[in-house]
C-alpha cells in the first residue's frame, strides 16, 4: 500500500499506583515506586491512526522527537521492517537498550497497527492467528502489601478464572517463605503459584529459596532468581531448582540479539519478551522465532492488552502476565480491550489493528506531548 507516514505523535501519562482504588506505593525485590509512567505513540496515514505504547521514561519523547521522528515520518506504512531496522540504526550512538528500545518499541507498534488498519484488517489476521485466546495469569502481590491486601488481590484473580497468579519476593527471604506459604493457602490446590525476585537474591540464597518455595508452596515459576545479567547463576539456580520448578528471566533483553544470547546460555526453562521493551511487534515475533527455533516456551510480560493479541499471534506463547498495575492503567487510557474469559484473553478479531483506541479518559495523567508532521524530511 504506497501510504507515506505523514503524522507522529507521543504523549506521556504518570499515572500514581493504587490498590483498591486508593493510592498505594509499590514495592517488589529490587526497587519500590509510586507511579508509573506510560508513552503512547500515534502515527497517521491517510485518514487512519495506528496506535502503539511502552512503559518507560518520559526521556523516550526525545528520543522520538530527535531520532526517530526523522527515520519514520514519509516512509511507506508497508515497510515495518526496514523502519524498525532503520530506528535501530538510528539509536546507534546513544545506546540501542532501555529507554531508546522502549521508544522504538512503541513506534513500532504504532506502525503494524496502522499498517493493519489502512487494509481494514485486525493485527491477528495480518499476521496470522495462531490460537483464538491465550491464557492469562495475575500478577501483583507486592513485597509492602500486607497479607490482607495479598490476598484480596490473589483470590479475585482466581475468581477471575486465571490459571496462575504471581507474586513479589525478594525482600526478606525468611519473610517471603512464610508469604508463599499464606499464598498457597489462599489460591488452594488447583491455581499455579509463581514468584517473582527481581534479581534480588544471590546464588546461593536464590537455589535454597528454590526450595523452600517448592516445599512450602508447591511454586512451579521462580522469575529472576539472580540477576538477569548473571547468565550463569541463572543456569546454576535452573540447573539445581526441583524438577517441577521452572526459572523464567528475559524481560529485560532489548534487542533480537539478546534472546540469541539468552537461549545459547541455556538458563531458562522460559523466555520472557515484552513488547514495550523488545523492539514492538517485530523485536516480540524476533523472541517467538528463536524460541520456535529453541523449541522453547516463551510468555509475554506485563502490558496484558498489547500482548493479548501477540501471544494469539506467537507460536510458542503459552501465556501472558496480567500486570495489576499495567490492567488498571490499559483499561483507563484505552478502548477495546481483550476481555478476559474464562481466565484467556479473547481479542476481537474483527476489530482492525490492535483494537485499542485512546478512549480520552486520563487526561489529568499527561505529563509531556509532542507532535511531528511531514515537514520533517526523512533520512
Amino acid at each position: 500500500m504506497d501510504a507515506p507516514i505523514t503524522t507522529l505523535r507521543a504523549t506521556a501519562y504518570t499515572v500514581p499506583t493504587r490498590t483498591d482504588g486508593a493510592p498505594c506505593p509499590e514495592s517488589d525485590g529490587t526497587a519500590r515506586w509510586d507511579s508509573t509512567t506510560i508513552v503512547v505513540v500515534e502515527v497517521g496515514s491517510a485518514g487512519q491512526t495506528g496506535l502503539g505504547y511502552s512503559y518507560t521514561s518520559t526521556g523516550a519523547i526525545g528520543v522520538i522527537r530527535d531520532i526517530l521522528a526523522p527515520v519514520v515520518l514519509g516512509r511507506e506504512v508497508d515497510a515495518t521492517g526496514k523502519a524498525f531496522w532503520a530506528m535501530a540504526r538510528a539509536v546507534r550512538n546513544i545506546g540501542w537498550c532501555g529507554v531508546a528500545a522502549s521508544a522504538v518499541s512503541a513506534v513500532d507498534i504504532a506502525l503494524h497497527d496502522l499498517k493493519a488498519r489502512l487494509r481494514e484488517v485486525s493485527l491477528l489476521d495480518l499476521l496470522g492467528v495462531q490460537r483464538q485466546g491465550v491464557l492469562a495469569y495475575g500478577s501483583g502481590g507486592f513485597t509492602n502489601y500486607s497479607t490482607e491486601q495479598t490476598s484480596a488481590q490473589l483470590s479475585e484473580w482466581v475468581q477471575r478464572g486465571m490459571h496462575a497468579v504471581k507474586m513479589k519476593v525478594g525482600r526478606d527471604a525468611a519473610a517471603d517463605t512464610a508469604r508463599v506459604r499464606a499464598a498457597r493457602d489462599v489460591i488452594g490446590d488447583d491455581v499455579r503459584l509463581f514468584v517473582d525476585a527481581n534479581g534480588a537474591y544471590e546464588r546461593a540464597q536464590a537455589r535454597a529459596q528454590a526450595r523452600r518455595f517448592t516445599e512450602e508452596a508447591d511454586v512451579s515459576w521462580f522469575e529472576e532468581p539472580v540477576s538477569s545479567d548473571d547468565l550463569a547463576g541463572l543456569r546454576l539456580v535452573r540447573d539445581s531448582a526441583p524438577r517441577d520448578m521452572q526459572v523464567a528471566a528475559g524481560e529485560y533483553v532489548w534487542t533480537p540479539a539478546g534472546f540469541h544470547t539468552l537461549i545459547a546460555a541455556d538458563a531458562v526453562d522460559v523466555v520472557q519478551a515484552d513488547a514495550t521493551r523488545c523492539g514492538g511487534v517485530t523485536g516480540f515475533l524476533h523472541a517467538d522465532a528463536q524460541c520456535a527455533a529453541a523449541s522453547m516456551p516463551l510468555s509475554a510480560h506485563t502490558a496484558p492488552a498489547l500482548h493479548a493479541v501477540l501471544g494469539c499471534i506467537g507460536s510458542r506463547v503459552v501465556h501472558v502476565e496480567s500486570f495489576h498495575d499495567h490492567e488498571l492503567i490499559e483499561a483507563m487510557l484505552f478502548d477495546g480491550v481483550a476481555p478476559l474469559v474464562d481466565g484467556r484473553f479473547t481479542p476481537d478479531e474483527s476489530a482492525f489493528g490492535l483494537g485499542l483506541t485512546v478512549s480520552g479518559r486520563g487526561r489529568e495523567y499527561i505529563v509531556e506531548r509532542w507532535e511531528g508532521g511531514d515537514r520533517v524530511t526523512p533520512r
